[in-house]
């Protein structure tokens, strides 16, 4: 008899012998997805038998994640922002980091007259966060029409008002309509391919992870656009690389005032915000 604990003790091993991250809570969490359980209840019932559907989808759900594939791809979620999200491999997983993007968000957005604007959506998470804790319709837009086919199943579950447009960055976004821009755009440089985790670079979509040889490609579009699509005394707010705030803050100087940067919990460089003068 194979039991629960018994079964969490084998994939624990395998996990750390194929070198994956945190193993034991990885085995927890596949082992509850494929019981359609939650965590907790797998230790209130360590000693009972393994039912044999269980152990079939575990076991390939192990193979799944010792070959690379993310754990947030085979569950299908992810949380952001205390809301669970459904992603896929059409979508960027969502990123404890981006959370600091919703913070200065909220923070800027006060009571300034316009729309949300989510640029380069992907599972929605920044729109639908941004909308459901303000309580104001926002606009989430991408390039990609299977990411927005996630967002729009995000937006339903979580009963968000997000309008979805299919286009690059702000192409189909009115001008100064924007109270905010918010974005967490491409920003890897495609000269890192070579040095990406395999999780990364194998699985999740490198349209919404390479921005250009640089990683800047992306911000010269989107401040230049963004310039067009905020209201006057509107907020951009982005999501940067480690090394980049730099560079993407002397592309707001000059057309963008009360220009800030945000770290995060490591004291990295996170986020950028600025404003359009009035």
């Amino acid at each position: 008899m194979l039991t629960i604990q018994a079964a969490l003790d084998q994939g624990t091993k395998l996990l750390t012998e194929a070198a994956v991250p945190v193993p034991r809570l990885t085995a927890e969490v596949l082992l509850a997805y494929a019981a359609r359980r939650d965590r907790t209840w797998l230790y209130a019932h360590s000693n009972e038998e393994l039912r044999e559907l269980w152990w079939i989808h575990y076991g390939r759900y192990l193979d799944e994640r010792m070959k690379g594939k993310p754990t947030q791809y085979i569950t299908k979620r992810q949380e952001f922002f205390g809301r669970e999200f459904i992603v896929g491999p059409d979508v960027l997983i969502p990123r404890p980091e981006t959370e600091h993007v919703i913070e200065a968000a909220l923070e800027k957005l006060g009571n300034l007259p316009g729309a949300i604007v989510d640029a380069g959506t992907g599972s929605g998470a920044i729109a639908i966060t941004l909308a459901l804790e303000t309580g104001r319709p926002a606009i989430a837009t991408d390039i990609s029409i299977a990411a927005l086919r996630v967002a729009a199943r995000n937006r339903v579950k979580l009963g968000a008002p997000v309008q979805l447009i299919g286009c690059d960055l702000l192409s189909a976004v009115r001008s100064r309509t924007a109270a905010l821009v918010a974005s967490n755009p491409p920003y890897v440089p495609g000269t890192d391919h070579s040095v990406l985790q395999r999780e990364v670079v194998e699985y999740e979509p490198h349209v919404a992870l390479f921005g250009g040889l640089d990683g800047l490609e992306v911000y010269r579009r989107l401040i230049t656009d963004a310039r067009r699509v905020l209201r006057p005394g509107g907020w951009i707010v982005m999501e940067v690389a480690y090394n980049a705030d730099r560079a993407v803050r002397a592309m707001l100087a000059g057309s963008f005032t009360g220009i800030e940067l945000r770290t995060d919990l490591a004291g990295l460089p996170r986020v950028v915000a600025a404003r359009l003068p009035v």
